[in-house]
């Protein structure tokens, strides 16, 4: 079995991933995610399969949470017969809403999926409001 090592359409596709965003360290690629709200408080998780824990930053400023990844390139004596997953930094901001608790942020990675748990803010949620009443009087005795 013989492997050409040379593509016709390889450097193609590389130019028009770098064109539509497949990701390079000049321009980041896209980080898919799902986000949804279980009672009080709001899940987000991102896929970043292959992506070391070391090379996730999580930041928070007033209300934008900016996700960086990293996935390294593998260096050594070989040479690569298919090159079909992204390489380089990964980087994703969110705009946050006012209801949302960011001080109590919890994050997991677990089996390439990063997972956000956010509270909602206590300001945020539901009470109920007590009405006042006036104090109820006894009615005056009537002296004849």
């Amino acid at each position: 079995m013989l492997i050409r090592s040379t593509d016709p359409f390889r450097e193609f596709d590389r130019l028009t991933q770098q064109l539509l965003g497949g990701g390079t360290t000049n321009r980041p690629a896209v980080m898919p995610m799902d986000a949804w709200r279980e009672g009080d408080r709001f899940v987000i998780e991102f896929d970043l399969p292959g992506v070391s824990p070391d090379t996730i930053d999580l930041d928070v400023e007033r209300n934008v949470l900016t996700v960086k990844a990293e996935r390294v390139a593998k260096n050594g004596d070989w040479q690569m017969l298919a090159n079909e997953r992204v390489r380089g930094s990964f980087s994703r901001q969110l705009v946050l809403g006012d209801n949302l608790d960011l001080e109590k942020i919890e994050a997991a990675y677990d089996a390439g999926v990063l997972r956000l748990v956010i509270p909602v803010a206590e300001k945020a949620k539901p009470r109920k409001i007590e009405i006042a009443t006036a104090p109820k009087q006894e009615p005056a005795a009537i002296e004849s």
